[in-house]
């Protein structure tokens, strides 16, 4: 993940409990390494215990993407970057595929 891509990201993510004040002991992984090693898990169709060792070791890979998925951080997760890519959006791409099927 480039640094532009973890600074769109980290403001997304739950600050964990003993950064805020709040019961707990440190994670020993931090997030830009999960979100990682899971972003190499999809995009190569791997399984997860084919994880590189260069990666946490996957059942806390695991454990962090199950817990996310449970609170539904993953879905807002990729609900606010799809929104934030189609505000970038610009009309051209439509135009052109207008004018691309009335010629056909």
């Amino acid at each position: 993940m480039s640094d532009a891509e973890w600074a769109v990201v980290k403001d997304l993510l739950p600050v964990p409990g003993w950064l805020s004040g709040r019961s707990g002991r440190p994670e020993g992984y931090c997030h830009r390494q999960m979100i990682d090693a899971v972003r190499y898990l999809v995009d190569n169709g791997i399984k997860w215990r084919a994880m590189p060792a260069d990666f946490p070791p996957w059942p806390r890979v695991y454990a962090f993407f199950a817990r996310w998925r449970d609170t539904g951080l993953v879905t807002e997760l990729h609900d606010r970057l799809r929104e934030a890519v189609r505000a970038g959006e610009t009309a051209a791409p439509s135009r052109a595929r207008e004018s691309w099927t009335r010629s056909r």
